[in-house]
């Protein structure tokens, strides 16, 4: 998707965003009858009306405003969605975007709805060339956007692409080295430092965790640490991103037992796929911060030599855990990456993972469940974050009572809690493994979607990725 700025002559097919019937005024190209016939439609709340030129079209977007500012940016990006199906409908290469509304950023949400729900993979569709979308362009007029903002929008929609491929990729292509190495090409693209740990010093490291969960398959681990530090970066102690990595999960010999609960276990990486394109956003935007990302990355299948419930294993810290049921496994993986953090003194650290379903069940696909040691003031400023970019974050309780419940008698703490509290109990296994501020992010609810959803897509959604780099580009402002 490429967007521009009109500089003479942009697409002949407008999308004009108003808020009032008085901007119908000021596009010129309606005849009075067709003004008259937008404006009857607008008081018959239909908010989205189409003219046909036959040969050009207008849109019309009518903004209503909502309760709360995050609830109109957010009617935007819908709205933009689904006028990402009409322009496809009419077989569209471009539009151009005019903001005759009140709101200031009215034509980058638009524009944002309208890109992140023109997303497509079709790597393995013999018909692509067929069913690929046409609308290639988005113009906007200079009063509509700025280019530091149309080279946001451009960036940040690119990352959200990128990770939505990653998490779309089957296994049989995204194995753990491979998913090393698409890292590898980000890192290239977008400058910064990419290092691979190899089977053999994951071992040398006595990783425990990650070496446990991959012993069921025959292709071996990697860890992938990321690294950009541009030269006047504001944080003296780096910000660490942390994302699971299990580029598939049978649930090991634990096997998942539910009915369809493998078939999209394809996306269990979807934590590394944030963090990945994360840091090439921050990158692209050179953002003034030193950052660290770490994916530990494997399967976990119940082949080979796999570990069992049962099993007592030392993780990468030197703590011991009772397994107790190997589809907990994302926590041992991440474990490991958590401790290894350890090492940069980080200013905080923030993990993404697709970690329980208990997160899912108890908030669905309306949020990120998160939870942490982190001051308030860092909280509030990613709680604002969620809100303007509506990936909204819910905080569940992190009381000591809920650490009581993975306690074990055999080892210093076992991987799963019981039957209650599911999502707290892993936040708090991980919690073991931290000695800095930090906040876990359970994407279990957000990561992926089995049919079309406004501007999410089938299959990976990216979500978690517009959160936090707004949180970034936010950080060390007032």
């Amino acid at each position: 998707m490429e967007f521009k700025i009109v500089q003479k002559t942009g697409s002949k097919n407008n999308l004009y965003i108003i808020d009032d019937e008085k901007s119908l005024k000021q596009i010129t190209e309606l005849s009075d009858k067709e003004r008259k016939y937008v404006a009857d439609c607008i008081s018959k709340e239909q908010l989205s009306i189409t003219v046909n030129h036959y040969g050009s079209y207008v849109f019309i977007s009518f903004l209503k405003s909502k309760k709360t500012e995050s609830q109109t940016f957010e009617s935007c990006r819908k709205a933009g969605a689904e006028w990402q199906a009409a322009v496809n409908k009419f077989k569209l290469s471009d539009i151009t975007i005019h903001n005759l509304s009140a709101l200031s950023n009215a034509a980058y949400l638009m524009a944002e709805g309208i890109s992140l729900a023109n997303y497509q993979f079709l790597k393995y569709r013999s018909d692509a060339k067929k069913i690929t979308h046409t609308l290639k362009t988005i113009w906007f007029t200079k009063q509509a956007i700025t280019l530091k903002d149309l080279t946001q929008l451009s960036v940040i929609t690119e990352a959200v692409y990128k990770a939505r491929t990653l998490v779309n990729e089957p296994v049989n292509y995204l194995t753990a080295t491979q998913l090393s190495k698409e890292i590898s090409a980000l890192g290239k693209e977008a400058g910064f430092k990419v290092t691979v740990l190899n089977k053999p010093q994951i071992a040398k490291e006595k990783m425990g965790g990650i070496l446990a969960v991959n012993r069921g398959s025959i292709l071996p681990p990697t860890f992938t640490i990321m690294e950009y530090k541009p030269a006047k970066a504001i944080n003296k102690k780096p910000i660490v991103l942390v994302g699971k990595g299990i580029v598939y999960d049978t649930g090991g010999l634990s096997l998942k037992p539910t009915a369809a609960s493998m078939d999209r276990m394809k996306s269990d990486m979807s934590g590394a796929a944030l963090v990945s394109s994360t840091m090439y956003a921050a990158a692209k935007m050179k953002l003034p911060l030193h950052l660290i990302a770490l994916v530990p990355a494997t399967e976990n299948r119940p082949g080979e030599d796999a570990y069992t419930p049962g099993d007592v294993i030392t993780m990468y810290s030197g703590a011991t855990v009772e397994v107790l049921n190997t589809d907990a496994e994302g926590r041992l993986v991440l474990a490991d990456a958590l401790h290894w953090a350890k090492r940069y003194k980080p200013e905080i650290v923030f993990d993404f993972a697709t970690l329980t379903g208990a997160a899912s069940a108890a908030i669905g696909e309306y949020g990120i469940v998160t939870m942490g040691t982190a001051d308030d003031t860092s909280k509030q400023a990613l709680n604002n974050s969620g809100m303007r970019q509506y990936e909204r974050l819910a905080e569940f309780p992190f009381w000591d009572e809920y650490g009581e419940l993975i306690k074990t008698d055999i080892a210093d703490l076992k991987n799963i809690g019981g039957p209650v509290g599911g999502a707290i109990t892993a936040g708090k296994f991980l919690e073991h493994f931290t000695d800095y501020p930090w906040m876990h992010f359970d994407i279990a609810g957000v990561s992926f979607v089995t049919s079309k959803r406004n501007y999410w897509t089938t299959g990976g959604t990216g979500c978690g990725i517009r959160m936090i780099l707004d949180y970034l580009s936010h950080y060390g402002k007032a």
